[in-house]
């Protein structure tokens, strides 16, 4: 068999058994990874909803979510998984399954990857070689994390591809193709890509110094690495330079506690199989089989003292940057992230996985395996009573443990045997795989169930498309939520929306009109009072309802998407209610200052509100409106319950992660009397003026001189939106959509220019008078991205050009060629 054959059938063993391995595990449990169906599935179907041309908007734009938002960053972070794009293969109601074929493809070539580049760090058996890869591919991370999110999955990829560019650069060749390899791991996920760069730059370093190596050698090497690295990162700028320009303007990250102590047990805890569940740590097991191996790493006497020392030296310092809180900060960017903090941690099960096979291709022998299981009990023993810890651990380590220290023996006494050594092979797979399907198994028992079916999402999906009359008004799929990225789910234009780059303006302006925020307004949604509506033009709208499907279509009348705020108009931003005024253009709503009427006093702190007493017994207030109007109640970052008017619900608000959305009360009563009662869980605070009550008509009527006013006609496309106006429109036209850098617009067919943001909407001076606007978005950063990756592809060029030809032997001179032909005609004669 000739040797890229072999090599092809030993990668594509690897691949095989972890991709059955996983779908075994997800097909016995009849569950989906944790997490997968809230954030990977809308974008995915938005994703598909691109790629059939169905998308109000583009690569640049995002029309569905946040009333609109820069979408090209969140593209890079959520969708460059190249196998995403698959999406598009399948109907968009079997995004799940899309999901699934894109994790199991993912899972196969990292596993192929790195059953590669452990052929290229030592030779050895090649189907042991497909087995130890197979730890890596079906790694706790994986199953943990890696299989519920394809951007991060990509980073399964990338550890092994940064680590044959590595390769190469120590073989000093195939520079070109190395530093495209790098750009291929930025350019799939800057996240993963910059921790896989690190412990690719780790790996060289321990294979240079594991052996004796000239030092001129070891500076042409490092000088080599370093420009690909340089290379690959600066062509995949366009990633760099849009995704770092987004993050400046992003939503801060909520703040997240620092790291505890977790005990040494309770790290040791995650090195084993089938562990889950427990306080938040790096899950980095990758199988019996491979813990085994590294832990007799250090007995093997078949391995160089040098070359075992700075293996097990290297594993230390790594292991140590996982357990202290300044490591743990540097692998994260000095910023640890929320719901994740060990994200990095598929690095290590890398590194585990190389370290292992280093003693593997060296065939372990009786002391290598004994030290091994001893060191493997210690861990156990110091790991026992940890929650984490199940019996189906314990199980794998008594059943699973006998018999690979059987087969490994049997492979080191009778390796000459080749009946024995297939028997043992086949053993060592078989306990290989089943370890995988096990821990997956366990892994996905801990995954909740969805809270949504999928018959009730196609039902939403058809309501939302139902009501759609983009863009003249918007159809939002809130308040109600299948997942934290409904608009996208639904194909609809709603405030919802979920992302590690959403524009703080964005989250801001809906937090100051009264909409609810989570995860410190990482997490948007959608307004849900009539002014907030009708500021975004929304003209349908699911609310929660009763089973089967948990949501009720409503509609209601709306202004167009652009409207005209007169000349002179000065926003007023002492309340919500005064700011959804401001840009309404209207006075619909009468705020009085609550009165206490009854509790627990309140004491009043000029404009920034009401500090509230805790305790079981509730404070009231009470505020005077017009009879017949509807109050509401504003609590922002209120905890406790509220009740009113015949309502009583749950306030769950915690400044700064949780903001509390706009409630509807109910119809003033006929003594004109509003009458709050807020049981505060803990000592608490609400605004100013917490009540309002929205006059009888007043809505109506302000929608009815919006439309008047407003645009006549407006088209949007992927990331443009123009409007034709009145003949004469003068003051402010003003766009429903949150104010984010890159936008600029022209008024009456002048030049274009920034806009003048209207308290966080994208406000057009109409100047003398205006009959209609243009706007257009281009995501800052991806001018200076595409100049940087041109330069950078065009120098590329250059040097494979000229190493091409540089390698060519060089060719005598013509008359040369001629006489020596001449000279053999006259040989050939004689």
């Amino acid at each position: 068999m000739g040797v890229r054959r072999r090599e092809v059938l030993v990668c594509g063993s690897a691949a095989g058994l972890a991709v059955g391995g996983y779908a075994l595990a997800v097909g016995l449990r009849g569950a989906w990874p944790t997490g997968a169906g809230e954030a990977a599935l809308p974008y995915h179907a938005h994703l598909w909803d691109l790629l059939h041309g169905r998308a109000a908007g583009d690569l640049l734009f995002n029309w569905n979510s946040g009333y609109g938002v820069p979408f090209l960053a969140d593209f890079f972070a959520y969708l460059m998984n190249p196998f995403s794009w698959a999406t598009a293969l399948l109907p968009r109601d079997q995004g799940r399954l899309a999901l699934l074929l894109v994790t199991l493809a993912t899972i196969g070539l990292g596993t192929a990857l790195m059953a590669h580049l452990l052929g290229r760090l030592h030779a050895g058996p090649h189907r042991l070689r497909a087995l130890a890869a197979v730890g890596y591919g079906l790694c706790a991370w994986v199953l943990d994390v890696g299989g519920a999110a394809p951007m991060w999955l990509w980073g399964l990829v990338s550890l092994p591809l940064l680590g044959l560019a590595a390769d190469w650069c120590l073989r000093e060749r195939r520079w070109v193709a190395g530093s495209l390899c790098v750009t291929l791991a930025w350019a799939g996920n800057l996240y993963t890509a910059a921790l896989a760069t690190l412990m690719a730059g780790l790996l060289l370093a321990v294979r240079l110094f594991a052996t004796p190596r000239p030092l001129r050698h070891r500076v042409r090497v490092t000088g080599r690495a370093f420009t690909m690295a340089t290379t690959g990162v600066l062509l995949a700028s366009p990633v760099l330079f849009v995704a770092v320009r987004a993050a400046h303007g992003a939503q801060p990250e909520s703040p997240v506690q620092p790291l505890g102590p977790s005990g040494l047990g309770g790290h040791l805890a995650q090195l084993l199989p089938a562990t889950h569940g427990g306080r938040p740590l790096p899950d980095v097991a990758i199988g019996l089989l491979g813990l085994l191996l590294v832990c007799g790493l250090p007995f093997n006497r078949r391995v160089r003292v040098r070359e075992r020392a700075v293996w097990c030296g290297a594993l230390v310092l790594v292991v140590l940057s996982f357990v202290w809180t300044p490591t743990v900060l540097v692998w994260h960017g000095l910023a640890i992230p929320a719901g994740g903090p060990y994200r990095v941690a598929f690095v290590l099960s890398g590194l585990l996985v190389l370290a292992g096979w280093v003693s593997l291709a060296h065939r372990p022998d009786r002391l290598t395996l004994l030290g091994g299981a001893a060191v493997v009990a210690v861990i156990a023993a110091l790991a026992a009573g940890r929650h984490s810890v199940r019996a189906s651990t314990w199980a794998l380590l008594a059943v699973g443990g006998v018999v690979l220290l059987a087969a490994l023996w049997a492979l080191d006494r009778r390796h000459t045997d080749r009946r024995a050594t297939a028997l043992a092979t086949w053993v060592l797979a078989g306990t290989v795989l089943g370890n995988a399907v096990w821990s997956g198994y366990a892994a996905l028992a801990a995954a909740p169930a969805g809270t949504a079916s999928a018959t009730a999402v196609r039902a939403g999906y058809a309501a939302v498309r139902d009501g759609a009359t983009w863009p003249l008004g918007r159809s939002d799929p809130g308040p109600h939520a299948f997942t934290t990225n409904d608009p996208l789910l639904l194909d609809g234009q709603g405030g919802g929306y979920f992302s590690g780059y959403l524009p703080t303006v964005a989250a801001l302006l809906l937090h100051d009109l009264g909409a609810g925020w989570t995860a410190g307004g990482r997490q948007t949604a959608s307004v849900t009072d009539p002014v907030g509506q009708a500021l975004f033009a929304v003209r349908a709208h699911l609310d929660d309802g009763p089973p089967p499907d948990g949501f009720t279509p409503g509609r209601a009348a709306a202004p167009p998407l652009v409207t005209v705020l007169p000349p002179g108009a000065r926003p007023d931003t002492s309340s919500v209610w005064s700011r959804q005024e401001s840009l309404l253009g209207s006075r619909v709503y009468e705020a009085p200052l609550p009165v206490p009427a009854g509790g627990p006093a309140p004491t009043l702190h000029g404009t920034s509100g009401w500090s509230l007493p805790g305790g079981a017994e509730g404070t009231v207030l009470t505020a005077a409106c017009t009879p017949g109007g509807t109050a509401y109640f504003h609590g922002v970052w209120y905890r406790g319950t509220v009740s009113g008017l015949g309502t009583t619900y749950r306030s769950d608000g915690e400044q700064p992660t949780t903001a509390v959305a706009i409630h509807r009360l109910g119809p003033v009563p006929a003594d004109g009397t509003v009458r709050v009662t807020l049981r505060s869980d803990t000592v608490g605070q609400i605004p100013a003026r917490p009540i309002g009550c929205l006059r009888p008509g007043a809505l109506d009527d302000a929608v009815a001189r919006l439309t008047a006013t407003g645009a006549t006609g407006v088209a949007a496309g992927g990331h443009s939106l123009a409007a034709t106006l009145p003949a004469g429109s003068t003051g402010t036209a003003l766009l429903s959509v949150p104010a984010a850098e890159g936008w600029t617009c022209a008024a009456g067919g002048g030049r274009y220019v920034p806009p003048t943001p209207v308290l966080g909407m994208i406000g057009v001076p109409l100047g003398a008078g205006a009959d209609r606007i243009a706007c257009s978005f281009r995501p800052p950063g991806l001018t200076e991205g595409l100049t940087v990756s041109s330069a950078t592809a065009a120098a590329l060029a250059l040097v494979a050009v000229f190493t091409r030809f540089s390698r060519r032997p060089a060719r005598a001179p013509r008359r040369t060629r001629r006489l020596a032909a001449q000279a053999a005609q006259t040989t050939d004669r004689g």
